[in-house]
């Protein structure tokens, strides 16, 4: 009887057992795995390294669809995924396949041999491991927290590296001032690299402009040396070699537009031109950020009603999501909200009071450390919410549309929320 080789469901539950903690910053363990694997990071293409607290993702994505757009390939890495692990990792502007994926996930579980490390860092590797494999002529890699002991920050000399708006969020790891997560995110700036930074509070800046100058790594900072603004409908966006006039981005939000001047300032940098300005800001798709959801389950339910999906859950995410949905055309607006108990829940409901006729709390299924809908509910309204309770998703929109057939409602607080709506066909 032939026994079937594992998948990589399989091998990633596995993964899961290598060590007794989730997180636990240190590269030791990474930096042995290469090495037992042949060093793949030093085959990499060229590399734009990105870290911070908010918008690497939809950097990314910008940068992804400029580079793309001027003809040229690139890989890429992010976490975490929403549906399924395969969307952490991009070969030439394709998720990686379930053959490709059980390659590399085999291959690292065996030149590993047992030995302790995080699921992270094993991924991580195994994504590192199929990038150098297929050739592309760059490769975006997202920090997955923090920056300077993050097992991403293995490659010697990227071709730039991005850090975007930092604020506060994991502090238990990277600490509990501005001053020292900045000192965490800028240990991705390598010396004489050059580094893109998005608009930063002064403390932050600070840290980072220290750690350039001490590195001899040029800065490319928002404000100083590049600036992006709208105007009239259109996006404009200034650097040294003159102005860009462009169509807003196509992902939604005020905060996008910083970030989508960090992404040009990057494709400027790698020399690209026309084309990949204008892709990045026509052609980027990045979900569960303001995605609107027009079909599936949830939208047969409410068909008059506005649905949306962001995985925001910090009190920057909080303050972007209240200016977004108040710039929208007035509508009744309910939120529906689950969160982890590792997040500052009322620091990211506070902003949202003023925006919302309710908040309906739920858990997250299948979380372990998601906040109850009890403590989220009293969070909100201790925060002046009209917070009310329901068993899940579903049932949350069901009493909101039964009331507000026409309503505007935001499915809202953690990417483990969103990833449970769309993993169960709800988009």
């Amino acid at each position: 009887m032939t026994v079937a080789a594992p998948g990589s469901d399989q091998l990633l539950q596995r993964m899961m057992t290598l060590h007794p903690k989730i997180i636990d910053l240190t590269l030791d363990r990474v930096w042995q795995l290469l090495e037992a694997l042949g060093h793949p990071e030093e085959k990499l293409p060229p590399v734009i390294h990105l870290a911070g607290t908010n918008g690497k993702g939809s950097t990314q994505a910008m940068i992804r669809a400029g580079i793309e757009a001027a003809g040229q390939t690139c890989h890429a890495y992010t976490s975490p995924h929403l549906a399924r692990f395969h969307e952490r990792i991009r070969l030439r502007g394709e998720l990686i396949s379930e053959q490709a994926l059980t390659e590399v996930l085999d291959e690292c579980v065996s030149a590993n041999g047992g030995a302790s490390i995080t699921y992270f860092e094993i991924t991580t590797c195994a994504a590192i491991l199929a990038m150098s494999r297929v050739p592309a002529d760059y490769v975006l890699l997202e920090t997955g927290l923090g920056g300077r002991l993050d097992a991403t920050n293995v490659v010697a000399r990227p071709a730039a590296t991005v850090i975007t708006p930092i604020s506060m969020d994991h502090e238990q790891y990277l600490g509990d001032t501005l001053a020292r997560i900045a000192g965490e995110k800028a240990g991705i700036i390598k010396r004489g690299v050059p580094c893109v930074v998005g608009p930063q509070p002064d403390e932050a800046l600070e840290v980072i402009e220290a750690r350039a100058e001490a590195l001899g790594a040029p800065l490319l900072a928002q404000g100083q040396h590049w600036h992006a603004w709208e105007e009239r409908g259109r996006l404009v966006f200034q650097d040294e070699n003159g102005l860009l006039d462009l169509p807003m981005p196509a992902l939604p939000g005020a905060h996008q537009i910083e970030n989508a001047g960090a992404a040009l300032a990057v494709l400027r940098h790698l020399g690209l031109g026309e084309a990949a300005f204008e892709g990045a800001m026509t052609q980027a798709t990045w979900p569960a950020r303001m995605q609107r959801l027009r079909q599936g389950p949830l939208a047969e339910m409410a068909p008059e009603a506005e649905l949306w999906l962001d995985g925001g859950h910090n009190p920057a995410a909080g303050k972007a999501l209240a200016a977004h949905l108040g710039g929208l055309p007035e509508r009744p607006t309910h939120l529906i909200c689950g969160m982890l108990n590792t997040k500052d829940a009322r620091g990211f409901l506070t902003p949202l009071a003023a925006v919302a006729d309710s908040l309906t709390a739920v858990n997250i299924p299948g979380e372990a450390n998601t906040l109850s809908a009890e403590d989220t509910a009293r969070m909100a309204a201790d925060s002046g919410h009209r917070a009310l309770m329901a068993e899940d998703v579903g049932a949350a929109l069901r009493a909101i549309v039964a009331e507000t057939p026409e309503a505007r409602v935001l499915i809202c607080g953690s990417l483990y929320l969103a990833g449970s709506v769309l993993r169960d066909g709800m988009s």
